[in-house]
């Protein structure tokens, strides 16, 4: 009989640099850098957007170039699983700290000729209230 393998959970300080790489891709000076974003997405990322459209890396750097980012998002409820030694999906709440827009995001990160590339998003609306 085959024994099946379950994958060892992200330690706790792959779980924080993950969840810095997530703080980092909402810092205005980041968004607005294709430099940065480019380094932090791979060359083969799709994001679903919370608009229910679908864009690939170079739409999303161009976005995020034209776009007004602020400081006043904040990342709550985070959580990492591994899927294979490489790949790890994370789950998150952002909130804006003025209003009650809030969103569940989704990402998936593989490690790529030796660094963390996000390789998929998804955004979904949500209210503050659906905890």
């Amino acid at each position: 009989m085959r024994r099946q393998r379950t994958a060892v959970p992200p330690s706790t300080t792959e779980r924080a640099a993950l969840c810095a790489l997530e703080e980092e891709l909402l810092k205005p000076e980041v968004r607005q850098s294709p430099d940065q974003v480019a380094r932090l997405l791979s060359d083969e990322f799709v994001e679903f957007g919370s608009s229910g459209s679908v864009f690939d890396k170079a739409q999303i750097i161009e976005s995020l170039r034209q776009t007004t980012a602020t400081r006043d998002v904040v990342l709550t409820d985070f959580a990492a699983r591994r899927l294979a030694p490489d790949v790890v999906p994370v789950t998150y709440r952002t909130m804006r700290t003025h209003g009650t827009e809030c969103r569940l995001r989704s990402s998936i990160w593989k490690s790529i000729e030796g660094r963390r590339q996000m390789i998929f998003h998804q955004g979904t609306p949500s209210t503050a209230s659906e905890r």
